[in-house]
């Protein structure tokens, strides 16, 4: 664990930081993602936390976005739901392929890299927030693309609390 916090100061991947929240505690990280150039989500500075389970890797991390935040993918209370983050094994929805959910091999830094691309791409058809989700399919250049400006700029002014 230790030594992927130390790894990633080393090697820092484009677009985001991450590190213990509390160094007593190895299973709750903070990460700042800074939202991707050319997307709505471009200039802000999003704080979402990481909690991983005692069983970790075997298990998934959750993910929840502490500065609030307007995406089809993202529920209304913060949760992230994206494919990498569900248990692993097959979607009894069947939805999902079995390699696109989670997988022991995954890191912090892959956690990022998908969390950042689908903020540059949203998955409008397995929507965490509804209204996100309608409004970006509906009017994305107008009341989605305002609410979004808002977070980014709210973010902006809480990043660094």
């Amino acid at each position: 664990w230790l030594c992927r916090q130390k790894e990633l100061n080393k090697n820092p991947v484009e677009g985001f930081s991450a590190g213990l929240i509390d160094d007593n505690d190895l299973y709750r990280w903070e990460v700042l993602i800074i939202g991707p150039p050319d997307t709505l989500y471009e200039g802000g500075v999003f704080k979402a936390h990481l909690t991983f389970p005692k069983d970790y890797p075997l298990r998934p991390p959750k993910m929840k976005f502490i500065t609030e935040i307007w995406h089809p993918n993202v529920d209304k209370n913060g949760d992230v739901c994206i494919s990498i983050l569900h248990e692993p094994g097959e979607d009894k929805y069947g939805y999902e392929k079995p390699e696109e959910r989670w997988l022991p091999i995954h890191t912090v830094e892959t956690i990022m890299i998908s969390v950042i691309s689908m903020l540059a791409d949203p998955n409008g058809d397995s929507p965490a927030n509804v209204d996100a989700a309608k409004e970006w399919r509906e009017d994305r250049n107008g009341e989605f693309k305002r609410k979004v400006a808002r977070c980014v700029r709210k973010s902006q002014e809480t990043a660094f609390e």
